[in-house]
């Protein structure tokens, strides 16, 4: 399941001049078939090449996302601990962890396949979730939901990634706010930076 959350999350590319004039959820497919395409026919990506995987990811999917958002949700309550250089050194590295991650994972992609859902969605929605099914062969298909914002001047963004229920940002929060409770915001920081720093030399 984890390397299904980790190829949607890498398949939303940013196209700005979609962001700003489609509905989400018409962006959310656009890009996502584009990168499914290109997944398909990459070798040196199913092939395990994390480098080419992750270039694909920084090109193509940080500028869709609202990471400062995202740490915010996973650190809940502790976020407001933090000072304005901590958060930045927070997202930053929350950032790092979340490409490495779905880009280590990417490599991984065989022969999922994507349903869309309808968007429910009103005139002057700024917060709205995009629902789609990933179906794999001879297995039940597996609900995945993307929170998605739109911001001024900005398009929209996404905040969040729902796989069977579970939120992607949540499903830190528990081991952030023990490691705040622990070792202080600081020790979040360093926490994140050596877990970087594990993916980045390969180990799991």
């Amino acid at each position: 399941m984890k390397s299904l959350v980790s190829f949607l999350f890498a398949a939303l590319i940013s196209v700005t001049a979609f962001a700003q004039e489609e509905s989400p959820d018409a962006l959310v497919k656009k890009i996502t078939d584009e990168v499914l395409t290109i997944v398909r026919h990459d070798k040196d990506i199913q092939n395990g090449n994390t480098k080419k995987a992750i270039e694909l990811v920084e090109v193509k999917v940080l500028p869709n996302f609202n990471f400062q958002r995202m740490t915010a949700l996973a650190m809940g309550r502790d976020w407001n601990k933090a000072n304005p250089d901590q958060k930045k050194r927070l997202t930053e590295e929350f950032k790092t962890l979340l490409v490495r991650t779905y880009s280590n994972a990417l490599t991984s992609y065989r022969d999922q396949t994507v349903r869309y859902k309808p968007t429910k969605m009103q005139a002057g929605d700024t917060d709205v979730v995009v629902k789609t099914e990933i179906v794999q062969p001879g297995n039940k298909p597996i609900q995945l939901d993307y929170s998605v914002e739109r911001q001024d001047n900005n398009g929209w963004k996404i905040y969040d990634v729902v796989v069977a229920g579970v939120s992607l940002v949540s499903n830190y929060r528990d081991t952030f706010n023990q490691e705040v409770r622990a070792n202080g915001v600081d020790g979040l920081i360093q926490m994140l930076v050596n877990k970087n720093k594990q993916l980045e030399s390969g180990k799991k």
